[in-house]
């Protein structure tokens, strides 16, 4: 089982990021993905989930209105689409996978499969 993210970069504030995840998961329509965030010095935090179908997606306050979940189950793919980027979206960001149910998409101790991540940076 493999999840591998690419698109991180530098980019500088108000700018756009495209990220993307790409799974070797059997079943991976099986499977809500996530996107997490970790700064320099601070935990790893959620930033948005997309269930099995793509119908449902959640967002952390922090990104709501700006980020963009997206999914192609044909293609065994997530993206997290970025704009009007800040300086404190500065960090690694991961992909995730996992079986639970929406209300457990927020905790990291939810997700069975996790990329090695992506840095992006957002210069003032």
């Amino acid at each position: 089982v493999e999840l591998v993210e690419s698109g991180g970069g530098e980019v500088q504030a108000g700018g756009t990021l495209r990220l993307s995840c790409a799974a070797s998961l059997r079943f991976f329509s099986n499977y809500a993905m996530a996107w997490f965030r970790q700064a320099p010095g601070k935990e790893r935090e959620f930033v948005s989930a997309i269930n099995w179908s793509g119908d449902s997606t959640s967002y952390a306050d922090s990104v709501e209105d700006r980020f963009i979940i997206s999914r192609d189950n044909a293609v065994l793919t997530v993206d997290l689409q970025m704009n009007s980027l800040k300086p404190e979206d500065t960090a690694v960001y991961y992909c995730a996978a996992t079986t639970g149910s929406s209300g457990s998409y927020y905790y990291t101790s939810a997700y069975n499969y996790w990329g090695q991540g992506t840095q992006v940076t957002v210069s003032s």
